[in-house]
């Protein structure tokens, strides 16, 4: 018996070395999780939320610091530290790990909601019900081969077609112009159109327009675009942004750290990142309202529709660059094909109940003008 029970401890050990022994509770867990935003933005705030949420429900047994931007490494430089343990966790967005594969726009910007009619809504419900999350994972294991667990988080989207030092009324208008886009595919869809983009960090983009180098610029939305001073450059804001017509940010979790946590701190992770989701729509709503009355009441920021040509034209663009990204990339092309056979269940019915919603607003919003 004893030399059994010796055998067991031997495993057991052994087991543990090549594993990683799960984490001893005598002290506190902690989890340091590298954000994507500086500590002003909306978004860090709700990730701060998402730590308090964890540490209650775990009472006190994990404990989460959320760092801002550049304070261990820059943005593009999250996913490596993830994935090597030099941070526990990041936050940022699936897009800009695009250029190690382009299928990973299609997690968390799908531009003109993949050219087959996802809003930010429904898109969440391909993750969550149309096995979009299976994909997801599989980008970080099988694809980009990271020791990664990752989870969507933050539903902050649409993003505002962006800002502009003079009116536009075309196509033709912007033309001339150097328009400050994210990178990738995106970019490549505006160049089909015919526009001209620039590709930058956030926090370079105002000086940018300062001294000229752009015309244009997109970002995230009202509130954090004005927290970055958007509104002493450009006076011309426009709403509706079919580049990013879903935005949703994801939490990037180490997963040797990750399987050595205890099933129910498993558990709390998962459900205050349900409950972050949750957060971030009503959330999202409020705050960049009261920051467009802010810009307009405040900056004299005139706030305009999107002319309707771009809607056409950039659904078309949309649709060749990503048919020719599919012909090159058999993951897109897996990717894209789920998301087309969700939306050919979905889009029918979730468009006609949004018209509900939108002809009550214009309704209410017409009768004050």
């Amino acid at each position: 018996m004893m030399k059994f029970i010796k055998r067991v401890a031997a495993v057991a050990v052994l087991s543990s070395m090549f594993c990683g022994a799960p984490f001893a509770q005598s002290s506190p867990i902690k989890m340091k999780i590298q954000a994507g935003v500086p500590s002003a933005s909306i978004y860090y705030e709700l990730m701060k939320n998402f730590g308090d949420r964890v540490d209650k429900m775990s009472n006190g047994r994990l404990k989460v610091e959320v760092l801002p931007d550049g304070a261990v490494v820059g943005a593009f430089g999250i996913l490596d530290a993830v994935d090597k343990g030099v941070v526990d966790g990041g936050f940022a967005w699936t897009h800009y790990w695009s250029g190690k594969n382009s299928a990973a726009a299609l997690f968390s910007n799908p531009a003109s909601g993949s050219g087959v009619g996802l809003d930010q809504v429904s898109h969440m419900s391909w993750l969550k019900n149309g096995g979009g999350d299976q994909l997801y994972d599989r980008l970080f294991t099988e694809v980009l081969k990271k020791n990664i667990k990752p989870f969507m988080i933050q539903p902050m989207g649409p993003d505002p077609f962006g800002w502009f030092k003079q009116p536009i009324n075309s196509i033709a208008d912007m033309k001339p112009m150097k328009y400050r886009s994210p990178p990738g595919l995106t970019a490549e869809i505006f160049k089909e159109m015919g526009l001209t983009t620039v590709s930058m960090p956030g926090a370079e983009i105002v000086p940018a327009a300062q001294r000229g180098v752009i015309d244009a610029a997109e970002w995230i939305g009202p509130a954090d675009d004005m927290i970055l001073g958007f509104q002493n450059v450009f006076k011309h804001y426009y709403l509706q942004g079919l580049h990013q017509s879903t935005d949703v940010a994801e939490l990037l979790i180490n997963r040797t750290f990750w399987d050595k946590l205890p099933a129910d701190l498993k558990v709390i992770v998962e459900t205050a990142v349900s409950a972050t989701i949750a957060e971030t729509y009503t959330f999202n709503v409020y705050r960049n309202a009261i920051a467009l009355e802010k810009l307009k009441k405040d900056h004299g920021v005139k706030v305009h529709d999107t002319p309707k040509e771009f809607f056409t034209a950039f659904q078309t663009a949309t649709t060749v660059v990503y048919a020719r990204e599919s012909e090159k990339n058999a993951f897109f092309k897996e990717v894209l094909d789920s998301q087309k056979k969700f939306a050919g269940i979905v889009v029918p019915y979730w468009t006609q109940i949004n018209g509900l919603y939108y002809n009550i607003g214009s309704t209410v919003v017409g009768g004050k003008k």
